[in-house]
């Protein structure tokens, strides 16, 4: 199993960040590379605990579909989605919110499996941990910024 690890410091209060990082819109302009969007189960708004979400984006020149969870959420401090259907073997992101001052700290801990067995190791460690690394970067970059700038 590969995990990522990220923190990011934003100048906003926990529960703007929190509510910016369950935003489905704001996640569908975060991925506008992969055309990401969000094709059944919760498709707008904030999703929220026990809620589905279904999206459709092209990664590694292919289409494919992601069914995730929301299976726990104390708000503001954290939630934690998990894939129901996809092309992962597993995957899990738990996304961490901690008020420091003035500041939001965002922690998200993403770990994932590729199937193939050791084909699949491979490609996660040659590969694919860092697509997915610069993947949450990208959403973690418009979360910051939407929240100090406090526009959507």
């Amino acid at each position: 199993m590969a995990t990522i690890h990220l923190k990011t410091i934003i100048k906003a209060d926990i529960q703007v960040v929190f509510d910016l990082a369950r935003d489905i819109d704001l996640h569908q302009k975060s991925t506008s590379k992969t055309n990401e969007k969000a094709i059944a189960g919760r498709t707008s708004g904030l999703i929220e605990a026990g809620e589905t979400v279904t999206w459709k984006a092209k990664h590694l020149g292919v289409y494919q579909t992601l069914t995730t969870k929301i299976i726990s959420m104390q708000k503001p401090h954290r939630f934690t989605d998990v894939m129901l259907e996809g092309a992962f073997k597993s995957m899990r992101h738990q996304h961490i919110f901690k008020q420091e001052g003035k500041n939001t700290i965002m922690t998200d801990v993403f770990d994932f499996q590729s199937p193939f067995g050791i084909i699949g190791k491979i490609f996660n460690a040659v590969f694919l941990k860092n697509y997915m690394k610069r993947f949450l970067l990208e959403r973690n970059k418009l979360i910051k910024t939407t929240a100090e700038n406090n526009k959507k």
